[in-house]
């Protein structure tokens, strides 16, 4: 098969489904890097590589079996990944809150991600399942549930599909209308568009407290190259905390290779394609 994929130039097709791993293992694996949250991340043994996400992870260990077999010159394509708004009791896991995390969140990274700590130049291209719940599927509670609409066409949460509408997150629309995810307020005059690299800036909305924290964790246990934001540097102006905070962030999301979770700060923080305007302060890419 992998042969015939390479001889047509063809995708091999690939289902991750990090709430069955979850669900599985919930005592070895925590919820947040099931769904793409702030967490500590996980270093590969095999590769050595910290990874941020169980989706991420999921994903290369296909690439690191190509690879082994000698066929890493082919492409993947995610058919298949989602998670379900309902399950039976012994789905742990399984609820709206978690679905609208896991699927916005998964938006945000198609959007704004790039490759893997793996392969970080791979084009992921990913394919959320599904669109409408099944309510005839057979199976447990859960099979029937992995949809953004009920069969009567009603919304089981919302997520956005664009970069603008990342601004808000992702929205549970039942179980109580819970938010699922901490919206992301605009910052200044930062651009936020599809081309190009990617960028790490502060986010206003969570205040100047919260920003001060993360600022002093970057330029400190954080290692982030913090010289250009002191007194008479190129980048102090203009001296405010959301400047300071976002050279200070984006210089620890390029120096951890823009890994996923190395750009969020507990919500302090979020990735924008386009640079970042502050001044005449120029933000680098690589370190």
């Amino acid at each position: 098969m992998l042969d015939f994929l390479r001889q047509t130039g063809s995708y091999l097709m690939v289902n991750a489904y990090p709430f069955l791993a979850y669900e599985a293992n919930n005592d070895v694996i925590s919820l947040d890097y099931a769904l793409f949250k702030e967490n500590p991340g996980v270093v590969d043994s095999g590769n050595g590589l910290r990874y941020y996400s169980l989706f991420d992870a999921q994903i290369d260990a296909v690439f690191a079996a190509l690879s082994a077999l000698k066929y890493d010159d082919l492409n993947i394509v995610v058919t298949e990944t989602g998670w379900p708004s309902k399950g039976d009791n012994n789905e742990i896991g399984a609820s709206v809150e978690n679905a609208a995390a896991y699927n916005g969140n998964l938006v945000r990274r198609a959007l704004t991600g790039g490759g893997t700590p793996l392969r970080p130049k791979a084009d992921l291209t990913v394919l959320l399942f599904a669109l409408f719940n099944e309510n005839k599927k057979p199976g447990p509670t859960s099979e029937r549930n992995f949809g953004l609409f009920y069969p009567n066409e009603q919304k089981v949460y919302d997520i956005p599909f664009t970069i603008e509408g990342l601004k808000g997150g992702p929205r549970a629309v039942s179980g109580g209308g819970e938010r699922a995810a901490t919206p992301v307020a605009s910052v200044g005059n930062v651009p936020v568009t599809t081309a190009g690299q990617t960028w790490c800036v502060a986010n206003a909305g969570v205040g100047r407290g919260k920003l001060q924290a993360a600022l002093d964790y970057a330029c400190g246990e954080g290692a982030a190259d913090c010289r250009q934001i002191q007194p008479g540097a190129t980048c102090y102006d203009p001296n405010t905390i959301e400047a300071h905070a976002s050279y200070a962030f984006n210089s620890y999301y390029q120096k951890n290779k823009r890994a996923m979770g190395s750009c969020d700060f507990e919500g302090a923080a979020y990735v924008v394609s386009q640079p970042p305007r502050f001044g005449n302060c120029e933000f680098p890419t690589r370190y």
